[in-house]
């Protein structure tokens, strides 16, 4: 019976987690539960103490869907450990484990895919090509079919605008244009590479690790690169395998939310890597475009909309394409659910759960909606205070400042009185919170969604 109950968590949870999350973490760990108790065994100490700092709250919520009741949620470590799993997995002839991947979330999980069941979850097909992502998107196919001079590409955007359904393009086209029988594609993000990494020195695995990226991999899919900064070690380590990557001829796919260039604390060979192919941009879609990946959107929902409508969500949700589809998606259920047609009255209901700014919002704006949020005042956001509620004040001021405005990194920091390093410290923690869905990422979601120019 409490047998039951813990497949039942594990159902919610993986519902609410992104697959990354879930597989790496979720997926290892023993439970016992009782009516009010949940008892989790990790493999190791570093698993549980990932999942004791991060996850507790996610399980804790899964716990009282299935019990009724706000459960107590305990971890610690199996007496008898298994070695954790840290390679990348290989191609079984039967069938392929997918890779799963969403937009929004860019958590994902590293796998092997075998190209006769390929399963991802975007394509060029889908992709709405407009002025501010025309380059990034040849680039793309230009890597899939071989035209593109070198094997390695560069993509850079804030959050929400296409680089994760690119990524998901590219293995996907890959897959299924190859002429190999099994191609081996590794699609993660920096982060799980570092904790794979982690989980490999403390496995003894160290040795296989290496050799499964460097030597098996056909196409390596890496996101948000950033978080490499200020870690030495798993810069050599990262250093290494595109070293060994390039020799062998195998592609190269990097995203971030910044340039190269704007990285700080990263070793000048690895800046020099990661800048060694094409770099492509991708901006703020233009009013057409956003009217476009509406209806585009609409038809993958087996919908259409009328263009009132289309023009509507493309006037009001301007910056992030990623919750511009939300949205749309958000409205097409409603209206199904309440057995209504897709109207005005309902558009407008939606979009008041999402931020509606008809133009960018000003520095200053940012500012005074950040006051306002943390109940602060714009000296006190300037001070030197470390503070933790200043400190995330600041940090979601840098991260606002960057998505909205044309202020370079160092302008950011000197409005605010910081150095270029902690604005992209203070977007990245920012990022990664919202990326977790951790309680406090979704409550740093729920301001940046409320501001208004």
């Amino acid at each position: 019976m409490m047998r039951d109950s813990w497949n039942k968590i594990l159902k919610f949870l993986e519902k609410g987690l992104n697959p990354g999350l879930y597989k790496v973490w979720i997926k290892p760990l023993k439970a016992e539960v009782s009516s009010n108790t949940i008892k989790l065994y990790a493999p190791n100490d570093f698993v549980a103490a990932w999942v004791r700092d991060r996850l507790m709250d996610n399980i804790k919520e899964a716990g009282e869907q299935v019990l009724g009741t706000s459960p107590k949620v305990e971890i610690g470590v199996r007496k008898s450990v298994e070695r954790p799993a840290v390679k990348v997995d290989r191609p079984r002839p039967a069938a392929a484990r997918p890779v799963q991947a969403s937009m929004g979330l860019p958590m994902m999980s590293s796998a092997v895919v075998n190209t006769r069941i390929p399963r991802w979850r975007f394509s060029f097909d889908d992709f709405v090509i407009g002025e501010s992502n025309r380059l990034a998107c040849a680039a793309s196919r230009s890597l899939c079919d071989n035209s593109l001079p070198g094997d390695q590409l560069f993509m850079s955007s804030a959050p929400g605008l296409g680089k994760t359904h690119l990524l998901h393009s590219i293995g996907k086209n890959l897959c299924a244009s190859s002429n190999k029988k099994n191609i081996s594609i590794a699609c993660l993000t920096a982060e799980e590479f570092a904790n794979r990494m982690v989980l490999a020195l403390k496995a003894g695995e160290i040795s296989r690790f290496k050799s499964e990226f460097r030597d098996n991999v056909d196409c390596l899919l890496l996101e948000d690169i950033h978080f490499f900064q200020g870690k030495q070690k798993m810069q050599d380590e990262i250093l290494e395998t595109l070293k060994s990557l390039q020799l062998r001829g195998s592609k190269v796919v990097m995203t971030s939310s910044f340039l190269p260039r704007e990285l700080d604390k990263v070793d000048p060979q690895l800046v020099s890597r990661f800048s060694s192919g094409l770099l492509a941009l991708i901006s703020t879609p233009d009013f057409e475009t956003r009217k476009r990946i509406v209806e585009s959107k609409a038809i993958r929902l087996g919908t259409q909309v009328p263009d009132s409508i289309s023009e509507l969500l493309a006037d009001r949700i301007t910056t992030d394409v990623r919750q511009l589809e939300s949205c749309l998606q958000n409205l097409v259920l409603k209206a199904r659910l309440l057995n209504r047609d897709v109207s005005q009255e309902l558009a407008w209901q939606v979009l008041e759960n999402y931020s509606i700014a008809k133009a960018a919002p000003s520095y200053d704006s940012i500012v005074d909606h950040i006051c306002r949020s943390y109940e602060l005042t714009a000296d006190q956001l300037r001070s030197k205070s470390r503070k933790r509620q200043i400190v995330l004040a600041r940090n979601t001021a840098f991260f606002l400042a960057r998505k909205h405005t044309e202020l370079s990194l160092k302008d950011i920091g000197t409005r605010l009185g910081r150095r270029h390093s902690t604005v992209i410290k203070g977007i990245t923690n920012i990022e990664r919170e919202i990326s977790l869905q951790t309680p406090l990422g979704r409550q740093l979601q729920d301001t940046i969604d409320r501001l208004t120019p």
